[in-house]
């Protein structure tokens, strides 16, 4: 089985910075991809950001400039750093990897179980 365990959400000022972390446990053969999503209320979820096995990002225009993903991948974590952070960033964020177990396995999807990250003054 794998889990993907998330931390570092809270509650932030306009203007302040949050890094969100999120380890896989569990027995992996290999990671793909990994990722950030966000799902603020009364929308549908979004992606913020990914990151490929070879380090290639992808980032939403709403967060390209302030927030930053990055990867180590002998930890199998995946780390979201939040600079100038808005309003309009409050959601709950998911993180995503592309992952499988055995060799002989496809690439499947896992997901985190959300952390809130609040910005508010």
């Amino acid at each position: 089985q794998v889990q993907l365990v998330e931390s570092g959400g809270g509650l932030v000022q306009p203007g302040g910075s949050l890094r969100l972390s999120c380890a896989a446990s569990g027995s992996i053969y290999s990671i793909k991809y990994m990722g950030w999503y966000r799902q603020a209320p009364g929308k549908q979820r979004e992606l913020v950001a990914t990151i490929t096995n070879i380090g290639s990002t992808n980032y939403a225009d709403s967060v390209k400039g302030r927030f930053t993903i990055s990867r180590d991948n002998a930890k199998n974590t995946v780390l979201l750093q939040m600079n100038s952070l808005k309003p309009e960033d409050t959601a709950v964020y998911y993180c995503n990897f592309g992952a499988r177990r055995y060799s002989w396995q496809n690439y499947r999807d896992y997901w985190g179980q959300g952390t809130q990250v609040t910005v508010s003054s």
